[in-house]
């Protein structure tokens, strides 16, 4: 049952952890982090390295984005980011979302560049 409820809320997104997340920027091929926050919330802290391409430009800027790459998707919360996920997973890229957003990652201590 908790299954279905998180594919029907995630609609079919794979997501992650803010702590799972971070090792997978580690890894050999790490993801791209895509951060779809608006520039100021941007501005006030993000993951390093992370691409900023706000949720209401991200149809006409997805040609930005590596289609060879795996992208997680970054907001405050996880809400935006699931929904940039979608659209991207739609359009045919691999992609994950980071569950909690930046709240979560900002609460599990990971680093945060200004």
């Amino acid at each position: 049952m908790m299954n279905i409820l998180k594919s029907i809320f995630s609609g079919g997104v794979p997501t992650v952890r803010p702590a799972e997340a971070q090792q997978r920027l580690t890894e050999a091929n790490p993801p791209l982090v895509l951060d779809v926050r608006m520039k100021n919330e941007f501005n006030a802290g993000h993951i390093k390295g992370a691409k900023h391409i706000p949720l209401n430009d991200l149809e006409k800027k997805m040609s930005q984005l590596p289609q060879d790459r795996e992208i997680l998707c970054v907001c405050h919360s996880g809400i935006r980011s699931n929904m940039a996920a979608g659209r991207l997973q739609r359009a045919g890229y691999k992609v994950m979302n980071m569950r909690g957003g930046m709240k979560g990652w900002e609460q599990a201590n990971l680093p945060i560049k200004k």
